[in-house]
């Protein structure tokens, strides 16, 4: 599928229902976990590229595992490989993967005792990892690049001998992923403190295994497209999605309360949400928001945005250039294909005019998931081109379909 063509009527108010995949996050992590300790079950994982990777890259115990675009599973594995005593691996991935850094994990799994070279380019993959015991039990590293490399770390302390202590250096970036890790670990009766700066991870005994099956919730950051089209859609409009939950691990749950600015009501039922348009919004007001500990959303946020003609500041971005591509210039390029004006510096996005002045806008998704999803709302608005529509497989495989089972359309 190397592009589609997607609009929508807006004749009626949208209604409908959705059953969305496991959250790509926690399935990941369960992964690790699950292949840490054996002793458990996982029902509702994620369908995603990325899950699929680290699936079979943990059946990998010898010889090349190349997870293409699937940066969590690098992240991930590069910890878990270099705790597997006897297992010798090359790491690698895609050309954009080659090029996202690697260095404070691997320097911090160097201080632990790891074996880890690299095969080309010096801080970033691949990789070529000798399975050691991993001898220290405490580690400091930067907090403010990526929590992967955080989460990775605390996700093999527990088959350590001494567990891990690990002294994060400067501002925390996407606290709630960190603290989802935690959740989950706490969940299989692992013990886990978390503060000032500082994550202590105890050893697990297999008898102090307390489930034997953990379910995975849905996904959030899927989620905020169906936010972003409930947004964009008539008054009266809602869509019911499951399964989503008020206490959740996720970083992205604070849509429902960043949607209220864009006149969306998050009703909160048993093991779903239900979404609906209550409000209309007062376009001249501007909206500004610290998207630190969810930058995930920030693509889908400053669509909505643009659609409504709501200029917005958003802030807390750092990791955004890093990610499958340069999220910030893809999308000011793409952004003001549409019309609007946007301005970017390292960390931020400015949407300075909120104003579509095309009749129809090409898009293009740089191998980016996120970017085909985010503007796909946009498509009630404007029909569009979407380029490398496929590539939300990386997440949301059923992406197109479930916005077919809604009432989009589409051609090729």
């Amino acid at each position: 599928m190397q592009a589609l063509r997607i609009y929508k009527e807006q004749t009626q108010a949208l209604n409908g229902s959705l059953r969305l995949t496991g959250s790509k996050s926690e399935s990941n992590r369960l992964l690790i976990l699950q292949a840490l300790f054996e002793h458990f079950s996982i029902d509702n994982i994620s369908n995603a590229d990325d899950v699929q990777f680290m699936k079979k890259g943990l059946q990998t115990k010898s010889g090349t595992v190349d997870i293409h675009h699937a940066g969590t599973a690098m992240r991930f594995l590069t910890a878990y490989f270099a705790a597997q005593e006897g297992s010798q691996v090359k790491l690698t991935g895609s050309s954009r993967m080659k090029e996202r850094p690697i260095e404070i994990l691997v320097n911090a799994l160097r201080h632990l005792g790891a074996d880890i070279k690299y095969l080309e380019e010096e801080g970033f993959p691949p990789l070529q990892i000798q399975g050691t015991q991993l001898s220290e039990h405490r580690v400091s590293l930067p907090a403010d690049i990526s929590s992967q490399y955080i989460s990775a770390l605390m996700l093999i302390a527990p088959s350590l001998p001494k567990g891990l202590e690990i002294d994060l250096v400067g501002k925390v970036t996407s606290v709630p992923y960190i603290k989802m890790t935690q959740g989950l670990l706490q969940s299989l009766g692992i013990e886990v403190l978390f503060s000032n700066n500082r994550i202590r991870v105890e050893p697990l005994d297999l008898k102090d295994l307390i489930m034997d099956k953990i379910a995975v919730e849905s996904d959030w950051s899927a989620a905020s497209y169906y936010y972003s089209i409930i947004a964009l859609s008539p008054l009266g409009s809602s869509i019911e999605l499951s399964v989503l939950k008020e206490s959740s691990l996720q970083g992205d749950r604070v849509l429902a309360t960043i949607y209220k600015s864009f006149g969306v009501r998050t009703q909160f039922l048993k093991d779903k949400v239900r979404l609906e348009k209550t409000n209309t919004v007062d376009t001249s007001a501007s909206l500004t928001l610290d998207l630190t500990n969810a930058p995930d959303i920030a693509q889908t946020i400053a669509v909505t945005a643009l659609g409504l003609g709501v200029i917005c500041d958003l802030y807390g971005l750092h990791t955004l250039p890093i990610k499958e591509t340069d999220r910030l210039n893809a999308m000011k390029i793409e952004l003001e294909k549409c019309g609007a004006k946007v301005r970017i510096t390292a960390d931020s996005l400015h949407l300075e005019l909120a104003q579509i002045t095309c009749n129809e806008a090409e898009i293009d998704t740089y191998q980016d998931h996120r970017m085909a999803m985010a503007f796909a709302p946009l498509s009630l608005r404007i029909p569009l081109r979407i380029n490398q529509a496929d590539v939300v497989s990386k997440s949301y495989p059923d992406f197109w379909k479930d916005l077919k089972h809604i009432g989009f359309q589409f051609t090729p």
